[in-house]
């Protein structure tokens, strides 16, 4: 193994970071001599730290509302001893059914501080997904809004499943003057009355003017939140993260951060419910004593009027998102200057993308990776210095990376070819809720340690820069050959009639299966065929990897936050 020079200083004396120190053979990578210390931690003295530090600053800018530190934390220890007084207390799951608004901060600190278990669901759920993880949790209680899209499904699972108690806010209670008095005036269509139930409590109605009683939480032990995976890979299953699992990230995610100390205003467009979001723009912000510019969800109008308002230092954001700014006609006249990090992951970044928004809009995107496993971040590109365009960056401090055969975990790759990447830190699950099957068969045992395996095949450079190469599961088996779908996607949106591109195996008699290509198309391009995208893309693969069609769609599937959806496109094609 060798040893890989830094471009510039470390992160513990503030100096610009480049390229980080580390040590790398073919398949293993450990950024030892660049660790931090990371002491356990919970999730309610993270936030109490911070409100000790700054506690009249603003934590969350809320569509021109300020609430500061100080305020969150009253609203949490209030909801904390709220929830004592109804007998819920440590190791209980209380679910969140929330878009991003002031009320899921106060919320998710305050179940923390009583002891229990945070359940993330998305607001985008239908009744049935959402009767089904909250059976599958075993949530006894559940907040959400009075909004129309949200309420009457809460209401519904409430009667169908085993939840015992739904506590609902109220969206006009968040918003600044006028907005407030405008929605309960004229949000009629927007809003749901809350009914008169005893099972159905207001937030205002849970908060105690009581202190919760101290809880004893062991960081390293006691689980803070059930993330459940998005499925794209079978049916989701609620990843357990610790209170250290999810501090460490935040902490390692700020450590790398070489603007420490200054102004932190993060864009808070994310859902909070993704745990990439969980921990890049709320954990990690407050473990800075940043402040969150959080909007209810994403329309890019509204986030170009944001930064222009709030002027943020950083923006989290998955690749459709930065598509869709760049779709809108007020980004050029939208000043990005306040902005000293621009970071995308959920996704692959197609590097076309990446050249025309760092172009349009003055920005530098940097690129990382992480799933809901690690507590959402695992690799970033460096902030400051080499931003490595294809890869997904190097690991972070206190992580240790290796490949294993993609066949077999139990041995290496042959030399120079790529391998399942896996994963050891401070970062990954305990397991899988209530599944212990699926929990052996997502770890790998090596050297005496466990590796969290993560289904993606990828390539290291001898610098420690990594490259994804594609799913396991997603690899085309073309007559023994295996075809790596994201390969085409990549050259494919390369043209310049492509927006986006997904590539799936569809059954051929001969063969096996066959890579078809399905592409949407950028507005205003050139007009060209199916029969001519597959023309272009031939001189580029070899002949296992010719397409048998490239089909031309108005849209591609997505997952609830964005990212292009190769399963559900899957599944409909085979359908059909």
């Amino acid at each position: 193994m060798r040893r890989a020079t830094p471009q510039s200083g470390n992160v513990n004396n503030g100096e610009d970071i480049g390229v980080r120190p580390l040590w790398a053979g073919e398949h293993y990578a450990h950024f030892g001599a660049w660790d931090i210390a990371l002491p356990p931690l919970s999730l309610p003295d993270l936030l109490r730290q911070s409100v000790e530090h700054f506690p009249g600053a603003p934590l969350i800018d809320f569509l021109g509302r300020s609430f500061s530190y100080r305020a969150i934390w009253e609203e949490a220890q209030a909801f904390a001893a709220g929830l004592q007084a109804l007998g819920f207390g440590k190791g209980d799951r209380i679910g969140l059914f929330l878009p991003n608004v002031p009320l899921y901060v106060s919320a998710y600190f305050g179940a923390s501080i009583a002891g229990a278990t945070l359940v993330n669901f998305s607001p985008l759920y239908s009744p049935e997904e959402l009767e089904a993880q909250v059976a599958d949790s075993g949530t006894r209680l559940l907040v959400t809004v009075d909004s129309a899209s949200l309420l009457p499904t809460a209401l519904e699972v409430l009667d169908n499943s085993p939840l015992e108690k739904l506590v609902v806010g109220q969206l006009a209670a968040m918003l600044p003057f006028p907005k407030n008095w405008a929605l309960r005036i004229f949000g009629r269509k927007q809003v749901t009355p809350v009914p008169k139930r005893p099972d159905v409590l207001e937030w205002d109605g849970m908060l105690s003017h009581n202190a919760p009683d101290p809880v004893a939480i062991d960081p390293e032990q006691d689980l803070a939140l059930l993330q459940y995976t998005g499925g794209t890979t079978g049916t989701p299953k609620g990843a357990m993260l610790t209170h250290q699992n999810l501090t460490a990230n935040a902490r390692q995610v700020r450590a790398i951060d070489p603007d420490q100390g200054r102004r932190d205003v993060v864009l808070g467009v994310l859902p909070l419910f993704h745990v990439f979001a969980n921990t890049c723009v709320l954990n990690r912000t407050i473990a800075n004593g940043g402040c969150i510019a959080m909007l209810p969800r994403f329309e890019a109008g509204q986030v170009l009027a944001t930064i222009e308002r709030t002027r943020p230092t950083s923006l989290f954001a998955v690749p459709t998102m930065y598509q869709a700014l760049l779709d809108h006609p007020k980004l050029k006249r939208t000043d990005f200057s306040s902005m000293r990090e621009t970071i995308s992951g959920g996704a692959p970044l197609p590097l076309p993308l990446k050249r025309r928004f760092e172009q349009e809009a003055g920005v530098k995107v940097v690129e990382g990776y992480g799933l809901t496993e690690a507590s959402g971040v695992v690799t970033t590109n460096p902030l400051h210095g080499e931003n490595r365009a294809g890869t997904i960056g190097q690991a972070l401090p206190c992580t240790m990376v290796r490949l294993l055969d993609k066949e077999d975990p139990d041995r290496d790759p042959e030399p120079g070819q790529p391998g399942e990447l896996v994963i050891s830190g401070p970062q990954v699950m305990r397991g899988y809720w209530n599944r212990p099957d699926a929990a052996a068969a997502a770890f790998a045992d090596r050297g005496g340690r466990q590796w969290l395996r993560t289904g993606d095949v990828a390539q290291f450079d001898t610098d420690g820069f990594i490259r994804i190469v594609d799913r396991v599961k997603d690899m085309i088996n073309v007559g023994g050959f295996k075809v790596f779908p994201s390969t085409l996607e990549k050259l494919l949106v390369e043209h310049p009639a492509v927006k986006e591109a997904l590539v799936i195996g569809v059954p051929d008699a001969y063969r096996g299966e066959s890579p078809r290509a399905y592409v949407t198309l950028e507005e205003g391009a050139a007009p060209v065929s199916g029969d001519e995208l597959a023309q272009w893309l031939e001189p580029h693969i070899g002949k296992h990897e010719r397409v048998d069609t490239v089909v031309i769609r108005e849209a591609l599937p997505k997952t609830q936050i964005g990212k292009l959806d190769r399963k559900a496109l899957r599944a409909e094609v085979l359908a059909e």
